[in-house]
């Protein structure tokens, strides 16, 4: 006998292999592949508009760089790679020179900022520059013949580099994969976001030429050559599936299961320790999205133990993850508290990988307290706010008197620059903070649900419904929701684990017949009126984050904000040591505390806030904390 959820399961990978038959023109089906037992979508990036807070800021400082950097330097390793005139411009420094193994990886994430720019604001100019992009992309390809390269390839390097890595003959860390598929995901950013035709085509004929790179190799040197980081190239396949509804790319996607990486977390094993983080974390959304693309129950097993695991035993009290680029052993926090502590690349894969599994499962709010917890307190203070072009930092240091912008001098030793860093985590970064508010509001036919709270409009054209929210979160407790139409429809809002208490009122008048218990979903089901308007209260304290592997070493944190104490340019040499019961709010219009550590007086405040001074974030504590 079939059940009815299996019955509902069965028909939906039906659907999906339906619809991969329907006709198929210029490598775009008529109808855009359906996730598999999806139970929430998210909105169109133009369909919320942030309003003046700090992220706002963020993505406006992001903005003035994509929208003035030298897009020849950025085409400069292309063209000079493919035989084309290299005149325009003169090479860029770091990641992108063009002695560097894995130049051009940086490029993709552009064109994804560039693509988001124009999908949030209609930007000209970042529409210009992603089409333009593409276009001299197709320019190389076309060149291919000239300098000996097969059709489809695209690359700041020589299609030599994939000879090696199959010949294991690959050095310099080069990890030509990783590269690629930057490239891949940018350009399927710029169709989908711009419908640029040269974006697909040039896209379909470069996924084409991994298709045909890899197609011949045995299933055992298909997996030799995946020990070599490759990015998420199942990931990016998987998408183009979604995209396309061609099987084709699922197929090229399953190619890059890596079993030596999924085999454990299939049977939900921890075998992290020594693993190079951010090399796993974009294979296990492949994953979620390989489910959602198979219905095989597999590939979310990967995805879910693989969050739980690094979520629960190797994230620190800001939700980045690792230590040098590595994870170490399972709970081992407070023994690895250095200057290159929290890759940013890390947390903003975990934030993508936390948004495919709750698009899964969306009565979980645990996956968005994971969220609210890393974009707040990592991803946000990434970015030096001090900075006209949003430079950002590579590592963000937990050392005690550590500091932004310093660490090892290869990666994050100083913040980024223009032209001479281009990082991987540079590159991320520019995607984090061109779609900050992807994730605030989701829909499910007439629900809708709230998961973050951050100053925004969001407009719900299929029910004629806008909603403005309105917020000084996290430094203050409240938010407020005026609704515009009206209509039947129901309101879900995420009420944070960290919460002692939730408050919701309607129009003025408390709602208490709704649950708003922490660590679920409040629900408001009515007929809503024009200028209905809900308040949300979520009364703050102060807290302790402990490490895993040492009570006594904790992080402080008010709501949902870890805070830090501000030493200025005052070395340390050791943790300090906090008086909990001495820790006072200085006053409700920001989140400055006043304290005593080591019988001197500091200055907490919220982590994300912390650039430009050396600060603490663990501590040893003497006393209990009491109400702030």
């Amino acid at each position: 006998m079939i059940h009815s959820k299996d019955w509902r399961k069965s028909l939906a990978i039906f659907v999906c292999f339906f619809l991969s038959l329907s006709s198929f023109v210029n490598g775009k089906s008529e109808l855009v592949i359906k996730d598999v037992e999806a139970q929430a979508f998210a909105f169109d990036l133009g369909g919320v508009e942030l309003a003046q807070d700090r992220f706002l800021e963020n993505q406006g400082r992001t903005l003035k760089y994509l929208k003035e950097i030298d897009v020849d330097r950025l085409l400069y390793v292309f063209r000079a790679t493919h035989g084309l005139s290299t005149q325009q411009a003169t090479p860029n420094g770091g990641w992108d020179a063009p002695n560097f193994p894995f130049r051009s990886h940086v490029q993709g994430h552009f064109l994804s900022a560039w693509a988001q720019c124009y999908a949030v604001l209609h930007d000209q100019t970042c529409y210009d520059r992603a089409t333009y992009f593409a276009a001299e992309l197709a320019k190389c390809q076309a060149n291919n013949k000239a300098v000996g390269f097969t059709d489809g390839y695209v690359s700041g390097f020589p299609e030599s580099d994939f000879a090696k890595l199959e010949n294991n003959e690959l050095k310099n860390g080069n990890v030509p994969y990783y590269a690629v598929h930057k490239t891949l995901a940018g350009l399927l950013d710029s169709w989908r976001l711009t419908n640029d035709t040269t974006s697909r085509d040039v896209l379909l004929s470069l996924a084409g030429w991994v298709d045909k790179r890899t197609a011949s190799f045995s299933y055992d040197a298909m997996q030799k050559q995946l020990q070599t980081e490759f990015g998420g190239m199942n990931d990016v396949m998987a998408d183009l599936y979604h995209q396309t509804g061609d099987k084709r790319w699922l197929t090229v996607a399953q190619r890059f299961d890596h079993a030596v990486i999924f085999d454990p977390l299939a049977a939900n094993k921890d075998q992290f320790n020594g693993l190079h983080a951010n090399t796993q974390v974009p294979k296990w959304i492949g994953a979620a999205r390989q489910y959602k693309a198979t219905g095989n129950s597999r590939y979310l097993d990967i995805a879910r133990n693989a969050w739980e695991i690094n979520v629960k035993s190797h994230t620190y009290a800001i939700g980045g993850n690792s230590q040098a680029e590595h994870f170490h052993a399972p709970n081992a926090i407070a023994a690895y508290l250095d200057n290159d502590t929290c890759e940013a690349c890390n947390s903003y894969n975990m934030l993508k990988l936390t948004r495919e599994l709750w698009l899964l499962d969306s009565e979980n709010s645990k996956y968005f307290d994971f969220y609210e917890n890393a974009l707040l307190n990592h991803l946000l203070g990434q970015q030096d706010p001090h900075n006209q072009n949003g430079h950002i930092t590579y590592f963000t240091p937990l050392n005690a008197g550590g500091r932004r912008g310093v660490g090892p001098a290869w990666g994050g030793g100083t913040w980024s620059t223009d032209y001479d860093s281009f990082w991987c985590c540079q590159g991320t970064a520019l995607e984090t903070n061109t779609k900050l508010m992807d994730s605030i509001y989701f829909y499910n036919e007439a629900t809708l649900f709230i998961n973050l709270f951050m100053s925004s409009v969001l407009t719900w054209r299929e029910m004629g419904v806008t909603l403005k929210q309105s917020t000084t979160y996290p430094v203050s407790d409240t938010s407020k929701l005026e609704v515009s139409g009206s209509g039947d429809w129901t309101m879900k809002i995420r009420i944070p684990t960290w919460a002692t208490s939730a408050e919701l009122k309607l129009n003025g008048e408390t709602l208490s017949n709704v649950e708003a218990k922490p660590g679920t979903y409040a629900q408001i089901k009515r007929t809503w009126a024009d200028g209905d308007v809900v308040e949300i209260r979520f009364p703050m304290s102060l807290r302790i984050v402990a490490a895993n592997d040492n009570p006594n070493m904790v992080a402080i944190a008010y709501g949902p904000t870890v805070l830090c104490g501000n030493y200025g340019d005052q070395k340390l040499s050791s943790t300090p040591t906090l008086a909990l019961d001495s820790i006072k709010r200085s006053g409700d219009s920001s989140l400055d505390f006043t304290s005593i550590a080591d019988g001197k007086r500091v200055t907490l405040s919220a982590f994300y806030d912390a650039q430009g001074y050396n600060y603490n974030v663990y501590w040893a504590t003497t006393g209990s904390l009491h109400a702030a």
